[in-house]
């Protein structure tokens, strides 16, 4: 689909979308195009200040748009539910909104930073916005992944990482958990007779403020794909009607292949189990007998 650009995307007027980190980057490159073809967009955010920045941009590049702020903090679970709780409808989340390659941390509740940021705050909010997105006529989740999570491992005795902390291996684990619960996602969707399509998506090396390249940042910026570059995958997931559930795209959403231990039903469902259990967040639509 390497001919594939945003201006192929559908009038998406009637269409509510949330997208995840939309006030930078892929996330403000997606909003943007996602409004510009007549979606109802909310950019969700945790930083109020950049977040009500990049709907006046987004405004400004596409007259009429219909684009609204929200504040979401998905390191702070109770921040996760107090916007859930806001949502009336919503046709598309998007999540897209992540953190990587950076010294450990912890999220609000204690987990650590990036797993809890990426996966669990992403699981919490789609679990809770669930209702809604089954009240859409045709509901998609599009969750941003990565190639790196193919260096991802999990183990659950160490969720913490106490034993050992890697910028790279926790980010790339926090990418597996993306891809596991996308694929899982859609098996329960499907289980369950629902219309739910659920999709990943890898931007590839991407020009945002994700990457912090030191004072070789001029020049290596040349090599990466520009943040419409990186959107691409998304926006198609997003509004393609050839998609289906459980592909993973890639830049010029090219379809990729996950790697085995993401494909792994045993492992994406006791990751499902642990998620829940973590999270307080039950799919009950969607829950196994």
């Amino acid at each position: 689909m390497s001919a594939w650009t945003p201006s192929d995307l559908p009038d998406l007027t009637g269409t509510t979308a949330i997208v995840t980190g939309a006030n930078s980057g892929i996330g403000l490159a997606t909003a943007l195009e996602l409004a510009r073809h007549g979606a109802r967009v909310t950019v969700a955010s945790r930083d109020p200040s950049r977040g009500r920045s990049a709907v006046g941009d987004i405004q400004r590049a596409a007259r009429g748009a219909d684009v609204h702020y929200a504040e979401l903090d998905l390191a702070d679970l109770s921040s996760v539910r107090a916007f859930a709780a806001t949502v009336d409808r919503v046709d598309l989340l998007i999540n897209n909104a992540g953190i990587g390659m950076i010294p450990r941390g912890q999220t609000r509740d204690g987990f650590e930073l990036q797993f809890g940021t990426n996966h669990l705050g992403h699981f919490a909010l789609t679990g809770l916005l669930l209702p809604r997105l089954l009240a859409s006529s045709s509901p998609r989740v599009i969750t941003v992944s990565s190639d790196a999570h193919k260096v991802g491992k999990l183990d659950f005795d160490d969720l913490g990482l106490e034993r050992g902390y890697g910028k790279m291996s926790s980010y790339g684990r926090s990418k597996l958990a993306n891809l596991l619960f996308t694929l899982e996602l859609q098996r329960r969707a499907a289980r369950a007779g629902s219309s739910l399509v659920s999709v990943a998506t890898h931007p590839g090396a991407t020009a945002t403020n994700f990457f912090t390249l030191g004072p070789l940042q001029p020049l290596l910026r040349l090599f990466l794909n520009s943040p419409e570059d990186g959107a691409l995958p998304s926006l198609y997931a997003a509004a393609s009607p050839d998609i289906r559930g459980g592909e993973y795209l890639g830049p010029k959403a090219k379809r990729l292949t996950p790697s085995r231990t993401a494909t792994d039903e045993a492992l994406a469902r006791r990751l499902w189990e642990v998620s829940t259990e973590l999270t307080g967040v039950r799919f009950q639509e969607f829950a196994y007998n």
